[in-house]
C-alpha cells in the first residue's frame, strides 16, 4: 500500500493547489440540487479534474468514481473514489472543516484511504496495517457507554426520514456531548481518539470510502446503521469502541433504510 498512499498524497497536493486559491475568497457558488441546497464551486471541479488527470497518467487501467465527474470504467478492478472538497458548505463559509477524500478500492472494498485538510496541513491516511496523521500513528479511544460519548453529525436536517430523525434525537439526548458541522473532519477526529461516534444519513460512496480505512486502521468500526457494509453510503455509523458500536446498531437498525 505504500506506493498507493504516496500517490494519494500527490493527488491531495494537486487538489490543494487547485482549491486553495479559492478558499476564503468571494467565490461563485452553484446549487446542484433542485428543492434543496447542494453547493459546488470551481474549487470542487478544478480539484477533481487535477486528480483525474494524474490517475489517468499514472494508472490508466484504473477506474475513477468522483463526485463532480461521475464514473470512468477502467480495465482493472482497482478504482479511485474521489471527493475533491468534502464539506463545500464549510469551504464557502471560510471554515477549515473540509477536506479532500481519496480512496483506492480493489473491486471489493476500499483498501487505502486519505483525507487532506490543506489549510491545517493535516494528512490522514489509513490501510489495513494502520492509520496515521502526518506519519504519527492514530488510535481510537475506549468509550463503551453512550452517556460518556462525544457524538457528531454534519447536520440534523440531513435525517430526512422522520423515523431516522427521531432515532437521532433520542441518541443525541443520551450522549454526553453532541457537535455538528465537521463533515469528513469528524471521522478523522474519531480515528484520532477525540470523539467517539459519527452518525449520518444520505451519504454517497465518495463521502465515506476514504474514511473507512482511516477509522478501521485506528481500531474503529464503520458500518451502515444495521451493521452492514458502509462503502456504498446511505446511513452510516462510525464508532471508536466496538462495544459502543454494538449498542448503537441495536438502537438504529430498525430505521436503517
Amino acid at each position: 500500500m505504500t506506493e498507493y498512499l504516496d500517490f494519494a498524497r500527490e493527488l491531495a497536493d494537486a487538489a490543494a493547489a487547485a482549491a486553495m486559491p479559492h478558499f476564503r475568497t468571494r467565490i461563485a457558488v452553484e446549487n446542484k440540487e433542485q428543492g434543496a441546497y447542494d453547493p459546488v464551486t470551481i474549487a470542487d471541479r478544478a480539484a477533481e479534474r487535477a486528480m483525474r488527470d494524474m490517475i489517468h497518467a499514472r494508472y490508466p487501467e484504473h477506474g475513477i468514481v468522483g463526485e463532480e465527474e461521475g464514473i470512468h470504467q477502467g480495465s482493472s478492478p482497482y478504482h479511485w473514489v474521489l471527493d475533491p472538497v468534502d464539506g463545500t458548505r464549510s469551504f464557502i463559509c471560510g471554515l477549515p472543516l473540509w477536506g479532500t477524500l481519496i480512496a483506492l478500492n480493489d473491486g471489493r472494498r476500499p483498501v487505502a484511504g486519505a483525507m487532506y485538510q490543506p489549510f491545517t496541513r493535516e494528512f490522514y491516511a489509513g490501510t489495513p496495517d494502520g492509520s496515521w496523521l502526518n506519519g504519527e500513528r492514530l488510535r481510537t479511544r475506549p468509550c463503551a457507554d453512550l452517556a460518556q460519548a462525544r457524538v457528531m453529525t454534519t447536520a440534523p436536517e440531513l435525517f430526512r426520514v422522520p423515523a431516522q430523525r427521531a432515532a437521532w434525537d433520542a441518541l443525541a439526548a443520551d450522549a454526553q456531548l453532541v457537535r455538528f458541522g465537521a463533515d469528513c473532519y469528524a471521522y478523522c477526529m474519531l480515528a484520532a481518539g477525540h470523539i467517539d461516534a459519527v452518525v449520518e444519513a444520505g451519504l454517497k460512496p465518495f463521502d465515506i470510502q476514504a474514511l473507512i480505512p482511516i477509522i478501521e486502521g485506528a481500531g474503529g468500526i464503520v458500518t451502515s446503521w444495521d451493521g452492514g457494509d458502509a462503502q456504498h453510503g446511505g446511513t452510516i455509523l462510525a464508532c471508536g469502541d466496538p462495544a459502543l458500536h454494538a449498542h448503537l446498531v441495536e438502537r438504529l437498525r430498525s430505521v436503517a433504510n
